[in-house]
């Protein structure tokens, strides 16, 4: 079953807080979404003290409720994948918060949700004194893999009526989000864009005011492909110029509604509002945001994780021929062996489903692009792996 965001806002509304009180998360602010269940199977957290093993098939279901925190960029991927499990397995719950990868990352080390979405792999060099890695691993009492499951390209969506094609550069870019470049009919941007008509009007920078893997990916962009132009370190907290907005909805909803406003969403949310965006010219030639010029950039990405760690090392500085090169993965980050079995059963479950090629086919209608033969293959012996 195909949903879109506005047709599953009401219910989502009532069941999510149903299934959030079920399982008494104490920090679920920000959208979410669920698939309904009994809520006397709620769950045991990710970090639950009783104890054992678990194991599934892909066409078993999960026999207990769970909550996920994290990534706003998989929403709608994770919204349409849940409501189609909820079709297969209609007696479980799967409870999914978007309120961005820093707090679904902190959520899950707290032990107050089973899995976390984040748009980049956890870290494991320290941070305020505090290695991500390792206060999973803490959490999980085993340790915590990164799996990928959405493939999320990154639009640079802009607001100029009128202007139908618009072509950037990574050096462009960088200027027009460190505030150096200031009109639309700058020079640089004419240079690359001379049939286009470009007005004078000044250029509005918005960003994620919150922690956001999107914001980390983009400028991990910048930082690969225009080091020259953007020297600062690549974060998941904005250090450019601009206004900030809280999470994809706000940048995406700022960029609609202001005349020469520019913004980086992830393209689904650029599709649902409508929002024109840009080829990136990465020095092979300018490349339209599709599936597949996506797909062309993951499949490249090589592993860098071990065994079923999989995290991904991705080439922002690209010049594959046809390759759109702003692009983040979405991982779901679980724990390798659950203190809950019947937790673990149930995420495994789930994430079998997420990582079926039906279900990836369904996810690129609505703006994904499929997980490549090259990656699905280990992503689903390592969900297998769960226990």
């Amino acid at each position: 079953m195909k949903i879109t965001r506005s047709g599953r806002a009401a219910s989502v509304a009532l069941v999510a807080a149903l299934a959030l009180t079920a399982c008494g998360s104490d920090n679920n602010s920000g959208s979410s979404s669920s698939a309904g269940g009994d809520s006397s199977s709620s769950s045991s957290a990710a970090g639950s003290s009783s104890s054992g093993g678990g194991d599934s098939t892909a066409d078993e279901c999960g026999t207990t409720s769970i909550t996920a925190e994290g990534s706003t960029a998989q929403g709608n991927a994770i919204d349409q994948v849940i409501s189609d499990y909820k079709d297969k397995c209609s007696s479980a719950t799967v409870t999914y918060n978007g309120t961005g990868s820093g707090a679904g990352i902190k959520q899950f080390i707290a032990k107050q949700v089973n899995f976390a979405g984040s748009d980049s792999a956890l870290k494991t060099e320290a941070k305020d004194g505090k290695v991500e890695q390792t206060e999973a691993d803490k959490a999980c009492g085993s340790p915590a893999w990164n799996i990928p499951m959405v493939t999320g390209p990154i639009a640079v969506s802009y607001n100029l009526p009128g202007v139908d094609k618009l072509v950037l550069t990574p050096a462009v870019i960088a200027d027009i989000f460190n505030g150096k470049i200031t009109k639309w009919n700058d020079t640089a941007i004419a240079a690359i864009n001379k049939d286009a008509k470009l007005p004078a009007t000044d250029i509005k920078p918005f960003f994620r005011s919150d922690e956001s893997g999107t914001t980390e990916n983009f400028t991990k962009y910048l930082a690969a492909s225009a080091k020259d132009k953007w020297t600062a370190e690549p974060a998941k907290k904005w250090t450019g110029k601009g206004e900030g907005k809280a999470k994809t909805a706000g940048v995406a909803s700022a960029v609609k509604s202001t005349d020469g406003g520019i913004g980086y969403v992830e393209w689904g949310a650029a599709k649902d509002n409508k929002l024109s965006y840009a080829q990136i010219d990465n020095g092979a030639g300018a490349v339209e945001l599709t599936g597949e010029s996506a797909g062309k950039a993951v499949a490249a990405a090589k592993i860098s994780g071990s065994g079923n760690d999989l995290k991904l090392k991705l080439d922002y500085a690209t010049k594959t021929a046809g390759a759109y090169p702003i692009i983040l993965v979405t991982y779901e980050i679980v724990c390798s062996k659950y203190p809950d079995a019947k937790v673990g059963t149930s995420v495994k479950s789930f994430l079998n489903f997420f990582a079926s090629d039906e279900e990836q086919k369904a996810i690129e209608e609505i703006g994904y692009a499929p997980l490549p033969t090259e990656i699905s293959g280990k992503v689903k012996t390592a969900i297998a792996a769960i226990s």
